[in-house]
């Protein structure tokens, strides 16, 4: 595993700083501390019974294929809102409308191009698909998927996504 793709633990989902080693500059573990933020949506197509939702298959750092939320950075003078929603439509190719906020989820992971740890938190939403060509995703995508909401949770790759989907889960269960 290169410096370039380490991850600290196992990926999002990880909560816990790494723990700090010899005195070693080429070592991730004694590198700064660096915050990032991203933004994303839970896209529920509700017109389905049961109602399904979007996933994407992309691959992370290490090059793993790996089915995730979409997400992603803000853009200069986005509202956090602004940004999931682009976000969403370009990771997914459909266009949506948020409903509500849903929990936030925080992960470590370690770049060796900035040389930096890094502590990410994703704010995600949920989402109605109002249109769209899942066809039209961006060149980050290899695939989008919906799938019903009660298996999304055992296609998602990371622990941080199946808490986001848990937490859909109860939403749903206490509507119904």
């Amino acid at each position: 595993m290169s410096p370039a793709t380490q991850n600290i633990g196992e990926g999002p989902g990880e909560a816990d700083p790494p723990v700090d080693p010899p005195h070693d500059q080429t070592d991730p573990r004694r590198w700064p501390v660096r915050r990032a933020e991203s933004f994303g949506g839970v896209v529920v197509r509700d017109s389905q019974t049961p109602p399904v939702i979007a996933l994407i298959r992309t691959q992370n750092l290490k090059g793993k294929q790996v089915w995730t939320l979409p997400k992603g950075t803000a853009e200069e003078g986005e509202t956090p809102e602004e940004t999931a929603l682009r976000e969403v439509g370009e990771e997914t190719g459909i266009e949506a409308e948020i409903i509500g906020p849903l929990t936030d989820i925080t992960y470590w992971f370690v770049s060796a191009r900035d040389r930096a740890r890094f502590r990410k938190t994703v704010h995600f939403f949920l989402m109605r698909a109002v249109d769209g060509d899942t066809s039209r995703h961006d060149h980050e995508v290899e695939e989008v998927r919906f799938v019903p909401i009660h298996e999304a949770p055992r296609l998602v790759t990371y622990p941080s996504d199946r808490k986001v989907l848990k937490e859909l889960a109860e939403l749903t269960t206490q509507s119904d």
